[in-house]
């Protein structure tokens, strides 16, 4: 059993913690879902203020929802259609304040009001993207994008 403690200190140091737990869930597990699923698991433990945070994996030419926390969620999204859509067309971090004002939102919980997406690439290739929903809104800063392209450089040989 795993027992991670999310620190209180400043982003930085927070996610420097998630980095670390991250290692020790996914290191030794070769399954990609086991690691989408747990890594899930640790941004809703370690972020605050959340709604949903997950997964879209890359299959064929469309996103398909992955391991996730969080209410139901849309289970396809095209490349370039809403948030996780411009992310993986962009293959750029879509740091959005309000979602209201993003043309093309995807609402699959009308309570989200900021919304954070983070490509995950491995080898040159888009394998999914990252996606954390909050109630709040401009809920995400740029040290949020910075913790959390570092995770995704991390992981991306875990969950390909």
């Amino acid at each position: 059993m795993y027992d991670f403690a999310p620190s209180t200190a400043d982003k930085p140091t927070l996610y420097a913690d998630l980095l670390s737990a991250a290692d020790a869930l996914t290191a030794s597990e070769p399954d990609p879902v086991a690691n989408m699923a747990n890594l899930s698991a640790l941004l809703w433990q370690f972020l605050p203020d959340l709604n949903w945070a997950g997964f879209y994996r890359m299959v064929e030419e469309e996103l398909v929802l992955g391991p996730f926390q969080g209410k139901p969620a849309c289970i396809r999204i095209p490349v370039g259609r809403g948030v996780c859509g411009a992310a993986a067309a962009a293959r750029e971090t879509q740091l959005v304040e309000d979602v209201h004002a993003f043309p093309g939102h995807i609402a699959c919980d009308a309570a989200s009001a900021s919304e954070i997406v983070v490509p995950v690439l491995h080898d040159g290739r888009l394998i999914g993207v990252i996606d954390l929903d909050s109630p709040l809104l401009a809920r995400f800063d740029s040290d949020d994008a910075r913790g959390l392209e570092a995770l995704a450089a991390r992981i991306a040989a875990r969950i390909s």
